[in-house]
């Protein structure tokens, strides 16, 4: 049992990480809920990559996934991206890993960031699916469990 214990602790060792929170979609992800993470002081000289995490499940209906993320500065300065992200491979399998019907996927968001400014910032997600052809976006997404944010060092530290 000790063994199996140590094992773990290895393998579940992650000296790049520095920030890694997710927040649970209750039901369905409404195109109104906004996923806001607020991240902790980080070092102005070090550089970070950045990751959205997505878990989805079977009933996620479509392949890919756009969100709609903001960077909010100490100092006001906001910055606004449109990202979209393939969720599945063309013959219909998820992409992500897991083994059961519940998919993790690491997205790449930003690398090499440097964080200039002292103070708070914080990272908004929301989604901004709509069908093809069509003007209104998608109001309620299901098949989404989890939004998470993930802060690496880009190089160990």
């Amino acid at each position: 049992m000790a063994l199996l214990f140590i094992i773990i602790s290895i393998i579940s060792c992650d000296n790049k990480q520095l920030f890694d929170e997710y927040k649970t979609v209750p039901g369905s992800w409404e195109a109104s809920d906004i996923m806001q993470f607020v991240l902790p002081e980080l070092d102005s000289i070090k550089q970070y990559n950045l990751f959205i995490n997505v878990r989805n499940t079977n009933e996620y209906p479509y392949s890919n996934l756009f969100l709609i993320s903001k960077m909010r500065f100490p100092n006001g300065k906001i910055v606004t991206d449109t990202l979209e992200y393939e969720m599945a491979q063309p013959n219909g399998d998820w992409l992500g890993t897991g083994f059961t019907d519940t998919k993790e996927n690491k997205l790449w968001y930003k690398e090499g960031v440097r964080f200039y400014e002292k103070g708070v910032y914080t990272i908004e997600l929301q989604h901004a699916m709509r069908k093809n052809g069509e003007v209104n976006g998608i109001r309620s997404l299901e098949g989404i469990t989890d939004i998470g944010f993930r802060i690496e060092y880009a190089q160990n530290p």
